[in-house]
């Protein structure tokens, strides 16, 4: 039999692997997980598998129903705003406890993210840099549970912003662009209040937008 720790760290393992899978979008919102094929593909038995669904579940990934089996979780459009008005309050407020300790180095990487966004066209690179780029404002800061509960949302909602960044027109882009610069620009010149307020309106703007996009949520629906 094995040993309880090793089935934990397998299923840490396997639910690290779904997690990233589902972050670059290889498994959409209403996807099958299939748990024999996780086992074969990672060389694991159905408990740690198990394990990693219930793991995710607890993440709002995964939805697991009783005697059926696991699918990726989708979200509607108000909880999607939810999600939203929490990240442009909790965000701010991380950022702030943050900034001030960001050094130089740091802040130099998040211009050469800035600027690289800038410079591609292709939505999956966006994606990837925006997210190193706000993750990374938030490193100079050590947490109980704000920095995670950060990740949580970010992960709850990638698959909305995957979509929803294939639909920006030129203005948009621009506009996101330009955010990222001023937010980098105030952490330089240690004006945390125009950081936050910066990265509020950022986090606003793109609820807004979203918003003005129903049909990103209904297509999503309509295939779960």
């Amino acid at each position: 039999m094995t040993p309880p720790r090793e089935h934990g760290a397998a299923a840490a393992h396997v639910a690290d692997r779904i997690r990233e899978a589902i972050i670059r979008g290889e498994y959409p919102p209403g996807a099958r997980i299939r748990q024999e094929e996780l086992a074969l593909e990672s060389g694991a038995s159905r408990v740690p598998v198990r394990e990693a669904l219930r793991m995710l579940e607890a993440e709002g990934l995964v939805t697991l129903v009783a005697n059926t089996g696991a699918w990726v979780s989708s979200l509607s459009l108000g909880e999607c705003q939810e999600i939203y008005r929490v990240r442009e309050r909790v965000e701010p407020l991380l950022l702030r406890m943050s900034g001030p300790s960001l050094d130089e180095p740091t802040l130099q990487r998040l211009d050469e993210l800035a600027a690289q966004m800038a410079d591609s066209d292709d939505s999956e690179t966006f994606l990837e840099l925006d997210r190193s780029f706000h993750l990374l404002t938030y490193t100079g800061t050590q947490t109980v549970v704000l920095t995670e509960l950060v990740h949580r949302l970010w992960n709850r909602t990638q698959a909305y912003r995957r979509v929803y960044t294939g639909l920006m027109d030129a203005r948009a882009r621009r506009t996101v662009h330009d955010e990222h610069r001023l937010i980098v620009g105030a952490l330089r010149d240690h004006d945390i209040d125009a950081a936050e307020s910066l990265l509020a309106g950022h986090i606003r703007r793109t609820r807004r937008q979203l918003a003005s996009h129903p049909e990103v949520f209904a297509a999503r629906e309509e295939s779960s």
